[in-house]
């Protein structure tokens, strides 16, 4: 299946410079050392989650298999590598051949992880391997955030739908990633419309305060927006005074008006207040979205008023104050020769400050009580214990260079929700906190 199947119209660009030059160094140093073409294991993971968090959340995987598939060196860029002598001859031919052709397995996207989770395992030669460590790393940093910031949001939010609406507030191209990663995470619809038409996300939106300035009233705005899409738009009420355009909107678009939003002052008081007047009116159908500058807190602190939907911008495309996840790509198991062959040797880094890393090719499990409820993350780098055989984590992703596990988006989305499920209650309190499971090597 390829991205065409899955109803993706926009074609990922070439992704060979979305990468850092010491990559490109590494691989010209090998080739002349004659050990680019030891067999080699990299493993992403994190050595520790985000302060207070209780759980991460895998994003960007179908992102990294895209970028994986369109990692090309083409004339314009190997004429960019050589004006520039950052590498030489000989390594422009060998990168212009390039193509992945090892193997990729990871957690399935939607999943959540933990300190030392094996997130995705990269194996093939060294010089192939070590040059998508930046372009993955990007990816699986960015999106996980927004994810894990997203989900906390879900989960906050009780069930009410939750609506992405960040794009202005980070890079335009970090605005459809984040509308995606949100989507994993929980959130129902983007304000996005390249998000919309590169992932099939449902988009809403209606009107912003520009549109009632622009009009000579209030009332006049109201009319013009309800004449063109009809009684079930949403009309923004808080441009003047809210009362009175509450009020108004009912007049205007009748009891079957479909919401009203909010976006500034006390929005608790004010649900509060709307709800009442609303309901008076007789439009006991209409709903309240708010939005001003949520975070997950926020949200909660409204799990009580009479909210039916939530737009959240800022915090969410910036991973509600922990913007990366911290994880890091390590060569963990290598050949001591380029023969296919040769046995594979634990490597890892030892190093002060707490850079350590655990060598050797891991599997990963979640093990769970007996009411199902998961209670330890383990990974190991022997035999897998036979009580954890059907527990494993880890999926194949890419085979051979070919990617082998693409799904549609809605399948993360449904992952996650099975996944933050089978966690211990504790892991959905946004009290800062340790990882809800510990992270046990076998």
């Amino acid at each position: 299946m390829n991205a065409a199947d899955l109803g993706l119209p926009v074609a990922v660009p070439s992704t060979a410079l979305f990468t850092d030059r010491y990559e490109l160094t590494m691989v010209q140093a090998a080739l002349r050392a004659g050990t680019a073409d030891r067999r080699s294991v990299f493993e992403v993971f994190t050595r520790r989650l985000p302060e207070g968090r209780r759980y991460g959340v895998v994003a960007g995987t179908g992102r990294v298999l895209d970028a994986v598939e369109n990692f090309r060196f083409d004339p314009g860029v190997l004429e960019f590598l050589a004006d520039r002598g950052i590498v030489d001859e000989p390594t422009l031919a060998w990168l212009a051949g390039y193509r992945f052709r090892g193997d990729i397995w990871g957690y399935p996207e939607g999943e959540v992880y933990f300190p030392g989770s094996p997130v995705m395992r990269v194996e093939g030669t060294f010089a192939e391997c070590v040059l998508l460590e930046t372009v993955i790393l990007s990816i699986l940093n960015h999106d996980s955030a927004v994810a894990a910031a997203a989900s906390r949001m879900a989960v906050a939010a009780g069930g009410r739908p939750l609506i992405e609406m960040g794009a202005r507030r980070t890079h335009e191209l970090a605005a459809v990633a984040a509308a995606r990663a949100a989507y994993v995470g929980g959130f129902a619809t983007t304000s996005d419309l390249a998000a919309g038409f590169r992932y099939n996300i449902p988009t809403v939106g209606t009107s912003a305060h520009a549109f009632t300035l622009l009009h000579d009233s209030e009332r006049d705005a109201f009319r013009a927006q309800v004449d063109s899409l009809g009684g079930g738009t949403t009309l923004l009420v808080d441009t003047y005074d809210v009362p009175t355009a509450v009020r108004m909107a009912v007049e205007i678009a009748g009891p079957e008006l479909g919401a009203v939003r909010i976006d500034s002052g006390d929005l608790l008081l004010l649900a509060h207040r709307v709800r009442q007047q609303l309901d008076d009116l007789g439009a006991r159908k209409t709903k309240i979205v708010v939005t001003s500058d949520l975070d997950e807190y926020a949200i909660a602190s409204l799990a009580a008023a009479p909210v039916d939907a939530y737009g959240v911008g800022t915090q969410l495309v910036t991973g509600s104050g922990h913007p990366t996840c911290s994880m890091v790509y390590k060569l963990v198991a290598r050949a001591d020769a380029a023969d296919p062959d040769a046995p594979l040797t634990p490597v890892a880094k030892k190093s002060m400050g707490g850079k350590m890393s655990v060598g050797g090719r891991k599997w990963a499990a979640r093990r769970v009580d007996a009411d199902g409820v998961a209670e330890a993350e383990v990974v190991g780098t022997g035999p897998v214990p036979e009580e954890l055989a059907d527990r494993q984590l880890l999926v194949e992703l890419v085979r051979g260079g070919e990617v082998v596990a693409r799904e549609p988006l809605d399948a993360a989305r449904d992952r996650h929700i099975a996944a933050r499920a089978g966690l211990p209650l504790s892991a959905t309190q946004l009290s800062k906190g340790e990882p809800v499971l510990p992270t046990e090597y076998a």
